[in-house]
């Protein structure tokens, strides 16, 4: 059930709404926007008429939700939601993102090259896997702890936020001290247990489409961090398998727009993992800007071609430039404004 409060309730009147609604057995989420305090009532009471609440004193509006998803669906907060950082970055807004770096962290001379590169073009964070969950065992699997430490020195000379993957529970508590955003991948999507302990982290937390799951299926899954009481997720389209082998992947642009009507969270694509294909990652990443993408992650290697993970399908440095070029272009065109400036060394910024 979702209560949506008069412009002028008072305090009281929201409280004996959510004392109410808690005798009836349900978990109450509360979101306090500019204008309005919304209630989402989440669980299974036995009997309940919507009706006792429309005439209660301070309510504008009561109603059920026929959604699986209560919390993330776009009911609970209309006006969406925005992901704020420190740094006055925020994701959601009229900022369009960019999160750029290589597949996983190799080596110091690595990672300190691809931050400086990506923040001079004007990336606001650095993507990198410390740990990372490879099909094959015998791949490279990443520098771990050690890793998140460099990327973390990196990011701090160059003004960069760092976003990295987290694979399982235990590794929660060893990176929450280096990463600004917590990254669940498409193989984790699903992962129950994870996703309810990333809910108790007051940490944003990105969360990318499964491999061959449908947008309900990330909703929800979705639903399971924002139930935990992490209402700072962002969601991300990065492809999905089809029975077409050209891609990697089949890069589903219709999820951007058709996820931003359903839910209120921000909503950012990766058309690196979305193609697999170097030269299709900039066509893709102009078609999803152009498509309402609130941000992109994009694979960019100071050298792909020798690449531990994941070389065919980052970019070069000059070609992450080039494109953000484009896409300073195109902004404008969906209504995306540029971001704050940033510091030298890195030029004016989507």
């Amino acid at each position: 059930m979702i209560i949506a409060m008069a412009e002028h309730a008072t305090e009281e009147q929201v409280q004996d709404i959510i004392e109410r609604m808690v005798n009836l057995g349900f978990n109450v989420h509360r979101t306090t926007g500019a204008r309005q305090t919304v209630l989402a009532g989440v669980g299974t009471p036995s009997q309940f008429d919507v009706q006792d609440f429309e005439v209660m004193a301070g309510v504008a509006d009561a109603h059920r939700i026929s959604s699986p998803y209560k919390l993330a669906g776009r009911n609970f907060r209309p006006e969406g939601t925005t992901v704020t950082f420190p740094n006055g970055v925020v994701v959601g807004g009229q900022q369009l993102v960019l999160m750029a770096g290589p597949c996983s962290i190799e080596s110091r001379e690595q990672i300190f090259t691809s931050a400086a590169q990506v923040s001079a073009a004007g990336a606001r964070f650095l993507r990198g896997g410390a740990f990372k969950p490879r099909s094959s065992p015998y791949s490279f699997q990443g520098m771990g702890i050690d890793g998140l430490k460099l990327m973390r020195e990196a990011g701090d000379k160059y003004g960069l936020l760092i976003i990295s993957e987290v694979m399982e529970i235990s590794q929660i508590e060893l990176m929450f001290p280096f990463v600004d955003v917590f990254q669940i991948g498409a193989r984790n999507m699903q992962n129950f247990n994870l996703l309810r302990e990333i809910g108790l982290v007051r940490k944003p937390t990105l969360l990318k489409r499964g491999i061959a799951a449908t947008i309900e299926e990330l909703l929800l899954s979705a639903e399971y961090i924002l139930a935990g009481g992490n209402y700072e997720v962002m969601l991300c389209e990065r492809g999905i398998r089809t029975f077409e082998t050209y891609t990697r992947n089949t890069f589903d642009i219709s999820a951007i727009p058709v996820v931003q009507k359903l839910s209120h969270l921000p909503m950012l694509a990766d058309p690196s993992h979305g193609t697999g294909r170097r030269d299709k990652v900039a066509p893709m990443a102009r078609a999803a800007v152009a498509a309402g993408a609130d941000g992109l992650l994009i694979e960019v290697h100071p050298n792909p071609d020798k690449a531990a993970s994941d070389g065919p399908q980052s970019l070069f440095p000059d070609q992450f430039d080039r494109l953000m070029d484009e896409l300073r272009i195109i902004a404008p065109a969906v209504n995306r404004n540029k971001a704050a400036p940033r510091p030298a060394p890195a030029i004016a910024a989507l």
